[in-house]
């Protein structure tokens, strides 16, 4: 077997396993969190179920929708496909498609992916898919600019944005793991995550109408439609959470071996670091009560700051020398 070959089926098996183990980690976060509240909830397999049930039903499409509100979730489906071709998931160097986008681009792709499902929950013309995107346009001007900034400080240390030059540097270099510039942009990551994926201080499920963002989008999608919708969310989570520990905070026990073997070593490796992850966002989340609505965009700032003080760090403090 060519090397190149090899990498198009480690490519292969890195999109699959953001694919299908997405909504596995989405199910083990809701199993903890029925645990923590002594609850029996949901089965651990419940997004996979929620999926099918989905796929299975019919699509309808509001009356005023135009033909757009059926191509968005395809849209932001494929963009979500794009990003597991390129960033760090099983492996430390990068496949055949890594040159495509590198973390500027990863932010800019998660953006449109954002802009394309506001554009669609307003061409649904009706009350709560429009509450849903004004809000979500309100905490996306700063949610984004924020992970563009995270990104920027991880590039001035790496004097570079791609994701796999910073996992080899920040893996080998204990200068840069503690400097004052990689710590701060963790926190900002971290704090980014939270609101990216609902967990804190946004209520993004249910049905009240004063906590919806995420399901306020999508009222008026059904069927295949909604399907990709949940599944892209999922996706979005899982690679999140994989490039903040495979690129920032546990950026070690990656397979560098170019074997199929050693990337099914590193789904492996992965699974057990966003089992960990998992259950520390489910202790915050659980711990931590919600913020008001009004309060997310301070929550956003602070996160914000921490990105800005990471560069303005690096020029003071610096970290290390980098190779």
């Amino acid at each position: 077997m060519t090397d190149q070959l090899t990498l198009q089926i480690i490519n292969v098996i890195q999109v699959g396993t953001a694919l299908f183990l997405s909504p596995l980690v989405a199910g083990i976060i809701n199993r903890l969190k029925a645990i923590i509240e002594s609850k029996h909830g949901p089965p651990l397999l419940q997004p996979y179920y929620d999926l099918v049930k989905l796929f299975r039903k019919e699509v309808v499409v509001p009356e005023r929708a135009s033909s757009f509100f059926v191509l968005a979730p395809f849209l932001s489906f494929t963009a979500y496909i794009i990003i597991s071709l390129v960033i760090p998931i099983v492996t430390p160097y990068p496949l055949p498609y890594g040159i495509l986008l590198d973390l500027l681009g990863g932010a800019l792709m998660f953006g449109l992916a954002g802009i394309v499902g506001i554009i669609a929950a307003i061409d649904a013309h009706t009350n709560y898919t429009a509450l849903g995107a004004s809000r979500s346009a309100s905490f996306s001007a700063l949610a984004e600019p924020t992970l563009i900034m995270v990104f920027f400080g991880v590039a001035l240390i790496t004097g570079t944005n791609n994701p796999y030059v910073t996992n080899n540097l920040l893996a080998t270099s204990t200068a840069w793991y503690l400097s004052a510039t990689h710590i701060l942009v963790l926190g900002a990551f971290f704090m980014l995550l939270l609101v990216e994926t609902g967990r804190l201080p946004v209520e993004s499920s249910g049905l009240m109408e004063f906590g919806m963002l995420d399901d306020a989008k999508v009222m008026e999608h059904s069927g295949k439609l909604l399907a990709l919708s949940r599944w892209g969310g999922y996706m979005k989570q899982f690679m999140l959470m994989s490039v903040f520990l495979n690129v920032f905070l546990l950026p070690w026990w990656m397979s560098s071996q170019v074997s199929v073997t050693g990337a099914l070593y590193s789904v492996g490796t992965l699974f057990f670091k966003l089992l960990g992850l998992a259950t520390v966002i489910v202790i915050t989340e659980e711990t931590f009560a919600k913020l008001r609505l009004f309060k997310i965009l301070d929550f956003l700032a602070i996160s914000f700051s921490l990105g800005l003080l990471a560069v303005i760090a690096f020029f003071l403090v610096g970290g290390g020398p980098v190779p």
